[in-house]
């Protein structure tokens, strides 16, 4: 069963939909790209414990507790949020998993030849929206065993004008959309940075600044939405090698942030 929350004011309102964002509307303007018009299929998603496709690497990565089966992007997506709490400016949402669990995958068999998925670490997920003072924050809580390894990056998707002429600013450069077509399914990297500004042309800005992700990919391949995805790590420079090796270690607990902000 599909539980929309609605929180905020009279300036501002965010909907999220079963831990889904689907909505972020100031002085009446949606910024939150619509499920069922074109592009992705969705509106936003995270991506845990891996960042990428894993085909390469026979869908395993390697940790020291054994292999792990996962598909791209990770297992997180196939798990269900349960909410906490919520309130008139916020809403809180988590996700538990038990070391080895088998989980479904949904893209199996049409786009995977892997029927289940399986971690072989204890995590909880928790994904937390506030909204004050117009500014959408939305707070990601990773609780598991010290030492886990782990990539994560969280997937919005932003509603555009169709136009193809929207930019985006960040490290004191300017991209536009015909440098993400270019990269294609790649994703298109910036690195080293905790903001970036989407310069629409049918509205006002939006501002996205972070803690914890220090990087950004951007993806579309229509004019009527992007992808401005806060991540750890970049994983498509190379052939990626889906290992410990090569991911962030748990502190225990490890907190990420993500504003939205417009200007």
């Amino acid at each position: 069963m599909k539980t929309k929350i609605l929180i905020g004011n009279l300036n501002s309102s965010a909907a999220v939909e079963n831990g889904e964002l689907v909505s972020f509307i100031n002085n009446n303007v949606e910024y939150i790209h619509q499920k069922g018009n074109k592009g992705w299929r969705k509106s936003d998603d995270e991506m845990f414990p891996v960042i990428g496709p894993t085909s390469k690497n026979n869908f395993r990565v390697h940790t020291k507790n054994g292999d792990a089966i996962q598909d791209q992007h990770g297992l997180l997506r196939e798990m269900e949020y349960s909410l906490i709490s919520s309130d008139e400016n916020s809403a809180k949402f988590i996700k538990k998993y038990i070391k080895n669990t088998a989980v479904k995958n949904s893209k199996f068999p049409e786009k995977s030849t892997e029927e289940f998925l399986h971690w072989p670490f204890d995590f909880t997920f928790e994904k937390c929206f506030r909204l004050k003072n117009d500014v959408l924050t939305i707070d990601f809580i990773i609780t598991s065993d010290e030492n886990m390894p782990f990539m994560l990056g969280y997937h919005p998707a932003f509603l555009l004008s169709n136009t193809g002429k929207e930019t985006f600013i960040a490290n004191d450069k300017i991209y536009d959309l015909d440098d993400v077509y270019k990269v294609g399914s790649n994703a298109f990297p910036v690195l080293n940075s905790n903001k970036i500004v989407l310069k629409n042309t049918d509205k006002n800005d939006l501002e996205i600044t972070t803690e914890g992700f220090d990087n950004f990919m951007l993806w579309t391949e229509v004019n009527n939405m992007v992808c401005i995805e806060p991540i750890t790590q970049y994983t498509s420079y190379t052939n990626q090698k889906f290992s410990e090796d090569n991911m962030r270690l748990s502190k225990g607990k490890n907190t990420f942030s993500v504003a939205l902000k417009i200007i």
